[in-house]
């Protein structure tokens, strides 16, 4: 089985996702992004459960990502979740090294939240709240997952209907 899978989900329907998909499991590298620039880079042995977890420890205040997620909900269900694997192609000038891979990811994109290895952060869009930014209001987990799902469901019918019209 080759190690060329890539998968990119936007973090509404990856929420929707409980359990790691077998195929997934060899992803060890993921990065959070809008359509213009890169949140985070992160490495994991299963990145589908890290990226889990900086979503719940951002309601502690333990994550960057996962705060960055929190301060700027609903507009983060948009954010795309990418997992890849350092056994790649594309990672074989750095012998395919889980750290080098997603030191070579930090070089690349220069992502706005990682400042280890990255001398040139990004810096985030002024549209987005800070990962600093205090709550004004309580949120939940599971809140945000069923408004997430809301939100896929009302897309869904908006294209059914489009689909009807035409």
């Amino acid at each position: 089985m080759s190690n060329e899978l890539q998968i990119s989900i936007p973090l509404k329907e990856f929420l929707q996702i409980e359990l790691c998909p077998p195929e997934w499991r060899r992803l060890n590298l993921y990065l959070i992004r809008d359509e213009e620039v890169i949140f985070y880079v992160g490495q994991s042995y299963i990145a589908f459960y890290r990226v889990w977890k900086h979503f719940y420890a951002g309601f502690k205040g333990r994550s960057l990502v996962g705060r960055l997620i929190i301060c700027n909900w609903p507009v983060s269900m948009r954010f795309t979740v990418e997992m890849m694997s350092s056994r790649s192609a594309r990672f074989d000038p750095v012998e395919n090294d889980l750290n080098r891979s997603e030191q070579l990811l930090i070089q690349q994109y220069s992502p706005c939240l990682n400042t280890a290895l990255n001398p040139q952060q990004t810096p985030l869009p002024s549209r987005y709240a800070s990962p600093y930014t205090s709550l004004k209001f309580f949120h939940h987990p599971q809140k945000l997952i069923r408004e997430a799902a809301q939100a896929i469901q009302a897309g869904q019918k908006k294209a059914w209907l489009a689909h009807g019209e035409s």
